[in-house]
């Protein structure tokens, strides 16, 4: 007995568009690891200082000192990081208002220009002149009643 073969569905290969963001997603996940790593480098540095301080001769005074340096050092390093992450997140938003509502501020104000046209036009060209026709076919209506002729 033979068994019928199912045609697998193929997929068709990525646009370039695709593949970059594909490319970009990699990018940012490798910096990402990087990041890590190097903070994680960093933060075991220094606690081999902090640890290097503690064991050499002094006194608790000096040791505490010591200590509270490394975790003011560390303490900055944060605030440095979180200033960087704020700044980059600052020109992601400046990005984002000058390449995309700046175009969509610009195309809603020629659309509301446009509108504000066509309703002159409307206005002069269609509305005006059936006002009129209506306030002529009133008076042509009062007229003929006064005359005593009945309009249906």
């Amino acid at each position: 007995m033979v068994t019928p073969q199912i045609p697998t569905p193929t997929t068709p290969p990525p646009t370039p568009e695709e593949l970059a963001a594909l490319q970009e997603a990699e990018r940012k996940q490798k910096v990402i690891i990087a990041s890590i790593v190097a903070g994680i480098v960093l933060l075991l540095i220094l606690l081999g200082v902090a640890i290097f301080f503690l064991l050499q001769p002094a006194t608790p005074t000096d040791k505490i000192r010591d200590v509270f340096i490394i975790v003011v050092a560390l303490e900055s390093l944060v605030i440095g990081v979180a200033l960087i992450v704020l700044i980059l997140q600052l020109a992601s938003l400046i990005n984002l208002l000058e390449n995309e509502v700046k175009p969509i501020l610009h195309a809603t104000t020629e659309t509301v220009n446009t509108l504000r046209g066509t309703a002159e036009f409307l206005g002069e060209n269609v509305v005006e002149p059936v006002i009129k026709l209506n306030g002529y076919l009133a008076g042509l209506r009062r007229m003929l009643e006064l005359m005593g002729i009945k309009p249906k």
